[in-house]
């Protein structure tokens, strides 16, 4: 319930809760342990995606775009994952969650909402907006192509690990597309 709480608060899936309580607290073998949390990530993600679309939040067309790359890199981890020592997988384990709490202690991009669009962002209608408390908020997206690359990264991430790709696919948004926070974790559940 904690894994799926968090995964639905934060836009990670709750894989991060889920592979070291399997692996650590109840002794499974981290490769069980990494399909059982793919599965859970995928019921927690679609949950929160029904009612974070219908309240206006995710944005279904970055969502959509970026899922090709993520679904492409997911495929290749997994077929790392087989192939990867557990104590390897447990260290990038380790790496890649200390990464991303680095990351998302840094100032978010609400504040940098309104900076020019990517003309990429224009063309594939990306740019888009939020309810907000002062009512809705627009929003530019930049850096498309860049995003649209770490995509692969975040996908394989997800497919060694077990994740779930939104470790990395909101920090890449909020850092990098430089989309609002709240939008970023949505669309994470969404995609």
């Amino acid at each position: 319930m904690a894994a799926g709480y968090l995964g639905a608060l934060t836009g990670l899936g709750g894989g991060v809760i889920v592979t070291p309580a399997l692996t650590l607290l109840l002794g499974v073998d981290i490769r069980y342990a990494i399909g059982a949390s793919l599965v859970s990530v995928i019921a927690t993600s679609s949950g929160a995606a029904a009612a974070y679309v219908r309240e206006g939040f995710s944005n279904i067309r970055i969502g959509m775009f970026l899922e090709k790359a993520t679904t492409v890199g997911a495929v290749a981890g997994a077929f790392l994952s087989s192939r990867t020592p557990t104590s390897i997988l447990a260290i990038i384990f380790g790496v890649v969650l200390l990464h991303a709490a680095w990351q998302s202690s840094r100032v978010h991009s609400e504040s940098l909402a309104n900076t020019r669009p990517d003309p990429l962002a224009t063309r594939l209608k990306l740019n888009g907006s939020y309810p907000g408390d002062q009512g809705i908020q627009h929003y530019n997206v930049s850096h498309v192509k860049a995003r649209f690359g770490l995509m692969f990264g975040a996908g394989a991430v997800s497919g060694l690990l077990g994740i779930g790709s939104g470790a990395l696919k909101v920090i890449a948004m909020d850092q990098v597309m430089l989309i609002p926070f709240k939008v970023s974790t949505t669309t994470s559940n969404f995609s």
